[in-house]
């Protein structure tokens, strides 16, 4: 499985980025897939995911509102758009899939490489 987030940048608060992470090797369109997030200093943690057909989303709590997921099983793609950001979404963005949907990241077993992101204020 591998997996390719990119999309991140150096942006200003207020602003807005849409990430994508492509899937290959892996049966995309049967798996769950999500966006996690890991600040210098922190732990990893859960952004928002979606189901493998796109009808449940769930989000973390901060996130809620600015952020979307959705899918594109056709090409194997998983998004992020993310809205309004704020300095502290500052952060490298990791997406992962697997058949779990939820924020225990121990759970998954493949990873991406990530994409920073960075928001000024």
């Amino acid at each position: 499985v591998q997996l390719q987030a990119c999309g991140g940048g150096l942006v200003q608060a207020g602003a807005y980025l849409r990430l994508s992470c492509a899937a290959s090797g892996h049966a995309f369109s049967s798996s769950a897939g999500s966006w996690f997030r890991q600040a210098p200093g922190k732990e990893r943690e859960f952004v928002g995911g979606i189901s493998w057909n796109g009808g449940l989303t769930y989000y973390e709590d901060t996130v809620k509102g600015r952020f979307t997921v959705d899918r594109d099983n056709a090409k194997g793609a998983l998004y992020l758009q993310m809205n309004s950001l704020k300095p502290e979404d500052t952060a490298v963005y990791y997406c992962t899939v697997g058949p779990y949907l939820g924020s225990e990241s121990s759970r998954y077993e493949h990873w991406g490489r990530g994409t920073q992101v960075t928001v000024s204020s």
